[in-house]
């Protein structure tokens, strides 16, 4: 009786294993980078377009005193 099969697959299982586990948080590290990102482009934009509204189209606006 020869355990070569199991053990084969017991290697293979654990290399498998061990690639996911190098490669899992690279890739929930990059979403969390893209995602961070997107979100202080998204506020910088709203900050951008809020000055905008402020300036109006031919520059500040002046208020009645």
């Amino acid at each position: 009786m020869s355990y070569l099969g199991y053990v084969i697959a017991a290697y293979g299982v654990f290399a498998v294993v061990l690639l996911w586990d190098f490669i899992a948080p690279r890739l929930q590290l990059r979403q969390q980078l893209r995602a961070a990102r997107l979100r202080a482009a998204r506020g910088a934009g709203a900050r951008a377009a809020s000055s905008f509204d402020r300036l109006g189209a031919d520059g500040p606006l002046e208020e009645d005193a």
